[in-house]
């Protein structure tokens, strides 16, 4: 597949050259290099910027390492001179970088910084503090739907939408769909978070890969701490230290429940979901076409819920989200709240069975801006 223009590209390009730097954080793999790559051929085009004037360090290599880690502010400025851009990739290999990063900002403001990090940033916090008020940071996650969309229409996306049901949304996985199961099992078996495994408070990497299989099979399923340690051979707090650390590396994220109004909503509960579908399956090791599988219900929840984030993040959109469910089992599969109005979605694979329904006793406890059921045929409407 040719390639495909990320969201993210106009936004970063808009805030080019404003006198700050430009950090973009996400899992290994989703393409931010490439992202990077492609907005450095665009300044070529542009605004005329050549290849003389960016410097790039790539931090997998060490003689780029070892120019960066401990540079003092003469040798910072030694290495700048006469560039329009620094592009600093894979900057969580350098020990101290946050305060490097922090000179070349404070000092020599007329050169764009781009920065690419992995969840190291997010797991060390060496950023927040000494970047603050200095930086923009985005999110990069796998092929979005709108990123599809805006690449081929309607036809690509429903194309490629049974694929990213069961193999993910991975950029490689998309653009070589016959290798999909050798490079989701190479991303699945700790690639994603070989970085949380360097860190001395993760000592039992086998309850690690435990927790991970036990949460892809409650996809879509409220779960809580103790349950999940009874089920992994654990205690709760390090099933709590753990999921946090997970989700610090793009791996999962949850949803908290929603309890404001009623004494019957449940309040301790949480639902865990996947970054991409497609290190679920891998997980598993199921890699089933849809007819032949019993969790759509489940992939199609995570799918949606997914893209959503993705859509919101991408465009600007600042909600809380939550799903919601009382003692007496009604409930809603995803919650969106902005200004003070909730929006309730229910998640259908299969529209005829089951219930269609938003419970009335949300909307008589909230204020509903919007409901809606959502399936295979008008889920586009939310993203995009």
């Amino acid at each position: 597949m040719n390639m495909i223009k990320r969201r993210l590209q106009q936004v970063i390009e808009d805030r080019m050259f404003g006198g700050k730097a430009i950090l973009l954080i996400g899992a290994r793999q989703v393409g931010k290099s490439t992202l990077f790559r492609q907005i450095l051929n665009e300044l070529g085009v542009r605004k005329g910027i050549s290849s003389e004037q960016i410097l790039l360090f790539d931090c997998d290599d060490p003689e780029m390492r070892s120019l960066l880690q401990g540079a003092n502010l003469n040798e910072i400025g030694q290495m700048l001179g006469g560039k329009r851009v620094i592009v600093v990739d894979e900057a969580q290999r350098i020990q101290g970088i946050g305060l490097t990063l922090k000179m070349m900002t404070d000092h020599f403001p007329e050169v764009q910084l781009l920065v690419t990090g992995s969840s190291s940033f997010l797991l060390q916090g060496v950023l927040n503090e000494p970047l603050t008020g200095r930086k923009f940071e985005y999110n990069l996650f796998p092929i979005s739907t709108e990123e599809l969309y805006d690449k081929g229409g309607l036809i690509l996306v429903k194309q490629t939408l049974e694929s990213r049901l069961i193999y993910g949304s991975y950029p490689d996985v998309v653009s070589h769909k016959e290798n999909a199961r050798e490079l989701l099992s190479n991303l699945s078996s700790s690639y994603l978070y070989q970085d949380l495994l360097s860190l001395e408070s993760v000592r039992k990497p086998a309850i690690l890969e435990k927790l991970l299989v036990a949460l892809a099979l409650q996809l879509g399923a409220e779960v809580t701490y103790n349950e999940l340690a009874q089920t992994v051979g654990t205690d709760s707090k390090t099933i709590e230290k753990y999921i946090a650390l997970l989700e610090k590396c793009y791996v999962i994220f949850h949803l908290s429940a929603l309890s404001r109004n009623l004494r019957t909503e449940l309040k301790k509960s949480k639902k865990i979901y996947f970054y991409d579908n497609g290190i679920r399956n891998a997980l598993i090791r199921n890699y089933n076409p849809i007819p032949l599988r019993d969790d759509m219900g489940a992939l199609w929840e995570n799918f949606f819920i997914s893209e959503r984030m993705k859509y919101n993040h991408y465009n600007g959109h600042y909600v809380n989200a939550y799903f919601w469910r009382t003692t007496q089992k009604q409930e809603i599969d995803y919650v969106e709240e902005s200004d003070g109005q909730f929006s309730a979605f229910e998640m259908k694979w299969n529209p005829k069975k089951g219930r269609t329904a938003i419970p009335s006793t949300f909307s008589q406890a909230y204020p509903v801006a919007t409901t809606s059921i959502v399936t295979p045929e008008n889920y586009l409407e939310w993203l995009k």
